[in-house]
């Protein structure tokens, strides 16, 4: 006769139990939606709309959406005391986590900027 899962856990040992509950915990909390986040740190929408300077339906809005930016959702999680890491996981390397995304920032100004002086330039010249 064939054995629940429930069953074939419950035969095991207390210690065996409590790790297996434990791992299982765990493996839950890394999965998580951002309103699951939210409630985990015992937020409500209209706390969190507040410190975000926003309406409670644009809260709702955000964690419903499937994308967004990196700085919203960063903004997001400070809300209630969070941070965001990011890592990239490549193929035959160890994870590699990103400090910085503001490096990218800088150098397209930079190119902005030398291309509005020569329109400019050419603007005058003309």
């Amino acid at each position: 006769m064939a054995r629940t899962l429930k069953e074939l856990i419950d035969a095991l040992p207390d210690d065996e139990r409590k790790a297996i509950a434990r791992r299982s915990r765990e493996l839950i909390a890394e999965e998580m939606s951002l309103q699951e986040v939210r409630r985990a740190m015992g937020k409500t929408q209209a706390t969190v709309a507040r410190r975000l300077k926003i309406g409670q339906h644009a809260v709702s809005k955000l964690e419903t959406r499937s994308d967004m930016l990196i700085s919203t959702l960063r903004n997001y999680l400070r809300a209630f005391g969070g941070d965001l890491e990011l890592v990239a996981k490549l193929p035959n390397r160890e994870p590699v986590r990103l400090t910085s995304l503001q490096s990218i920032r800088p150098q397209r100004a930079q190119a902005q900027q030398r291309r509005a002086r020569r329109t400019a330039h050419n603007a005058a010249v003309a």
